[in-house]
């Protein structure tokens, strides 16, 4: 199935740091764990007969307004569900959402951000109104380098991507001249103030401000300064071709 364009690549799409596991103390509807035995961090039970009753599983929805943690735990937690518990999840939310003081773009943009299959995308975008920030429209660019004369001469590009409400995905990429990427990584779910920004460090490099267009064209030459050097592309670059069709990667990632 064709991945959306707006969707986030997996989590584990990634060539260094992995993403973050479950967090414990992460919520499914009572309805989804009698047929779904999901786990959480470290294969402890996600729920316990307490956390089962409606106003924890209530209480936690609330949170995912505002807690980008809660928010990337709901967005594993889904997408381990097979096709029946992802129904009895949407059901849930159904039941639940109008009791719940978010708004709904808080409790369906997690399940967005990793559901590929078109009838439930669509039951949620009218549960919703929500769509995922397209991957195209860039937030900011950031951009930095080791100081001459200090290590490899790698350099950082960050682009960061709204996805719904205050929540953004961030996209980090590694570069060494004239060899290619080093590394590739993505933060799926992040609230866009503790995004990067002007002044962060990353990996001790300081980020300044870019534009979109330069960074991709930077990140377009280092794709082929990769490939030249007879590396596979990192998963991510793949999963993310969209960004780079100017420069006709998309194919790449079929």
């Amino acid at each position: 199935m064709t991945r959306d364009s707006n969707v986030p690549p997996p989590a584990h799409s990634s060539v260094s740091e992995p993403t973050p596991g479950l967090a414990r103390g992460a919520y499914i509807p009572p309805s989804v764990v009698a047929s779904e035995p999901v786990h959480g961090e470290c294969g402890a039970p996600a729920l316990d007969a307490d956390l089962r009753a409606r106003g924890a599983w209530r209480a936690w929805l609330s949170s995912l307004a505002s807690d980008a943690s809660a928010a990337t735990a709901a967005a594993h937690l889904y997408g381990e569900l097979a096709p029946d518990g992802r129904d009895a999840w949407l059901d849930a939310l159904a039941e639940d959402a109008p009791d719940v003081a978010v708004p709904m773009a808080a409790l369906y943009g997690p399940l967005l951000a990793v559901e590929c299959d078109p009838v439930r995308q669509e039951r949620m975008h009218r549960a919703s109104n929500t769509s995922l920030g397209c991957i195209t429209s860039v937030k900011r660019a950031l951009v930095g380098a080791e100081a001459r004369g200090v290590g490899s001469g790698g350099r950082i590009a960050v682009l960061v991507i709204p996805l719904y409400l205050e929540f953004v995905r961030v996209l980090i990429f590694r570069m060494v001249k004239d060899t290619g990427f080093d590394s590739v990584r993505q933060i799926p779910i992040i609230r866009d103030s503790d995004a990067p920004d002007v002044g962060t460090e990353l990996q001790g490099i300081k980020l300044y401000a870019s534009c979109r267009d330069t960074v991709i064209d930077d990140l377009a030459h280092t794709v082929l300064a990769h490939r030249r050097s007879g590396r596979e592309l990192p998963q991510l670059l793949r999963d993310c071709a969209d960004i780079f069709a100017p420069f006709e990667l998309a194919h790449e990632a079929s």
